[in-house]
């Protein structure tokens, strides 16, 4: 119970932290293209792995994965800062996934706004 508590710290630690790094420390080009969120941070329970889910906004399908690329080629980067601001004897190693669920509840939102929009089917007086 306490080891998850801890994951679960560390897990919130490093959401916020690189939050901040993100919003404005990274000068890499295909970082500044798209709006980068995190959505979800999930740490292995050995402290040894994190899969940090981001959420990338504007551009184009290639800006986007361009943005994923830059953040994976600057993972290690990420890590020693992350290191040093948390002060963690040993800091997980990050992988960058992009969240899709953010995009695919809008899509959904937009088709039931569709279905409100239209008329409701008309029964036939003389079938019932």
């Amino acid at each position: 119970m306490a080891q998850e508590r801890r994951v679960m710290r560390v897990a919130a630690l490093i959401k916020r932290e690189l939050g901040r790094m993100l919003s404005g420390q990274l000068r890499d080009e295909r970082l500044t293209r798209s709006i980068i969120t995190i959505t979800a941070v999930d740490v292995s329970g050995d402290l040894q792995n994190c899969k940090v889910f981001v959420s990338l906004y504007g551009g184009e399908e290639a800006g986007q994965e361009a943005a994923l690329n830059g953040l994976k080629a600057a993972s290690g980067f990420l890590r020693s800062q992350l290191s040093r601001r948390l002060e963690l004897r040993r800091c997980p190693k990050l992988w960058f996934h992009q969240d899709k669920s953010t995009e695919a509840a809008t899509t959904v939102l937009g088709l039931l706004e569709r279905l409100q929009g239209e008329d409701p089917v008309q029964e036939d007086p003389g079938s019932g």
